[in-house]
């Protein structure tokens, strides 16, 4: 518990200074600017255009028969997206309370991928045909509200509430805190309350969904399988998880059309009544992961095969957005976009299949059996919006951190026995400290550079940690959403791909 507690305060330290990257050597700077992205605008207002919206099999077929192979999709849907540090603030939260809530979470999330990776899902549905219409969201730091996580904006219910949800793409359930709340955490706003929506309806527990959630730990009969309600139990570790109804309800979404949005009805969610672990400040959760009830995969028949997002800075109040739909032109045209091909298996996490590690331009000796994933399906490497820092496999970090040791200008003394972080280094007097520069090289030949500020920590004047740890042997690594940091990351599921491009994710 002491490590982890002092993990929680480096973590807490994370965000404190930017940095910059330049050819060759990396420099910390905490002034010079990223590259930057454009989305559309964001439309604040929720309106219903009348547009059903149910994704049902007999609209999938009319778009089959109407619509051209070839043809784009049309506007995207967008939500709102922050990182949780301005209503933290708000709140009275201190960054160092944040950080320890996050850290624990880190810990505990691990643990819990790593018992779920060698637990198979179910696979996931069919991918569905797009209609004609692209989703866009916002979103930002969610520091100050509890964690290292991004929140997204999400309107629920008829008439629509704005809730704030943890943007997660490690897990699939979406889920709310729903009254009546028997044991609940603290969040931002009322919870979600089932007999003020016009379009709430339990999922009965004779229904096939019901069968892709695990039931409580002493779940009821199933006397009267059309009437019953279907109760869920969904856990993410020992401190975190949530216990109530799998229920249908309307989402409304905001289309890149100005003033457009969309009611999305009869997307399956949970409500929560019993929610406990490391969430405060948030409404529930929004999965993003490959699973049949996770948001993406629900509405993939509105917005298609592709999504999106752009991390602002951690603790940055600014908010940046996610969309739901095909890339836009900005995206394509960047000159440093780059794909990988998504590693099996596909169940919730996406994996990727690293090759080799590059410190300062050269490939690190490390075994290929490292990245691999197991018979009992641990290891791999996933990318994941839910986790703050990343993580190697054991064997990986040793071999990581040493090299940068070794590489390391002699002009910054190394800091001995620094808790947790390792190597940390002693910078006082130094504006723009030069670093090795990290890549990764993925077995298909993608290569993804890392600027500075991705992968060091510059924890005051005179300290500065390489911000990246170590997993067990049998572990998989664990690409953060610190890395991921103003990347413009794309999730293409029709190609079986992950996209990735530098970018000034607070400049929307």
């Amino acid at each position: 518990m002491a490590q982890l507690v002092e993990h929680s305060l480096l973590l807490f330290l994370v965000f404190l200074s930017p940095f910059v990257a330049s050819a060759g050597i990396t420099e910390l700077n905490s002034s010079s600017p990223l590259f930057g992205i454009e989305f559309p605008p964001f439309n604040t207002a929720v309106a219903d255009t009348g547009c059903d919206g149910m994704l049902v099999a007999a609209e999938e077929a009319r778009e089959e028969q109407t619509q051209p192979a070839s043809a784009s999709p049309s506007p995207s849907l967008k939500l709102r997206m922050t990182h949780r540090a301005a209503a933290d603030m708000a709140a009275g939260r201190t960054r160092k309370d944040s950080f320890l809530d996050s850290a624990q979470k880190d810990a505990v999330r691990i643990e819990t991928m790593h018992r779920r990776a060698s637990t198979r899902a179910p696979g996931a549905y069919p991918p569905r045909r797009a209609l004609s219409e692209r989703l866009v969201a916002t979103v930002e730091s969610g520091v100050a509200v509890g964690s290292g996580e991004y929140l997204m904006d999400v309107f629920v219910g008829t008439p629509p509430r704005r809730f704030q949800m943890i943007m997660d793409t490690g897990s699939d359930l979406n889920w709310l805190q729903c009254a009546p709340c028997l044991d609940c955490f603290d969040q931002i706003g009322p919870v979600f309350d089932p007999t003020a929506s016009s379009s709430y309806r339990n999922l009965t527990c004779g229904d096939q969904r019901c069968g892709l959630v695990a039931a409580p730990e002493a779940p009821r009969a199933c006397q009267r399988p059309g009437e019953d309600p279907c109760p869920y139990y969904y856990w993410y570790g020992d401190q975190s998880n949530t216990t109530g109804d799998l229920a249908l309800e309307s989402f409304t979404v905001n289309l890149t059309a100005p003033g457009a949005s969309r009611r999305v009805d009869g997307v399956v969610f949970g409500c929560g009544h019993r929610n406990r672990g490391l969430f405060h400040g948030a409404a529930g959760l929004l999965g993003l992961g490959r699973g049949p009830l996770s948001f993406a995969s629900q509405l993939r028949a509105v917005y298609g095969h592709t999504f999106s997002y752009c991390l602002v800075d951690h603790g940055s109040d600014v908010a940046s957005k996610v969309v739901f739909g095909e890339e836009d032109a900005l995206l394509l045209a960047h000159p440093l976009l780059n794909y990988t091909a998504f590693a099996s298996p596909a169940d919730t996490f996406y994996y990727v299949q690293i090759k080799d590690v590059l410190v300062g331009g050269e490939p690190l000796n490390i075994s290929s059996d490292t990245w691999a994933v197991s018979k009992d399906g641990s290891g791999g490497t996933i990318i994941d919006s839910g986790t703050t820092l990343s993580y190697f496999a054991e064997p990986a970090y040793k071999v990581i951190r040493q090299a940068f040791v070794d590489r390391m200008s002699r002009s910054y003394p190394l800091i001995r026995d620094f808790p947790l972080l390792d190597p940390c280094y002693n910078v006082s007097g130094v504006e723009r400290p030069e670093v090795p520069e990290l890549s990764l090289v993925f077995a298909d030949g993608a290569v993804w550079d890392f600027p500075a500020e991705n992968y060091f920590i510059r924890l005051d004047d005179s300290i500065m940690c390489l911000a990246v740890l170590g997993t067990p042997r049998s572990g998989m690594s664990i690409i953060g959403n610190f890395q991921q940091q103003n990347f413009h990351v794309v999730y293409d599921l029709r190609k079986n791909r992950l996209g990735f491009a530098q970018r000034r994710c607070a400049e929307m």
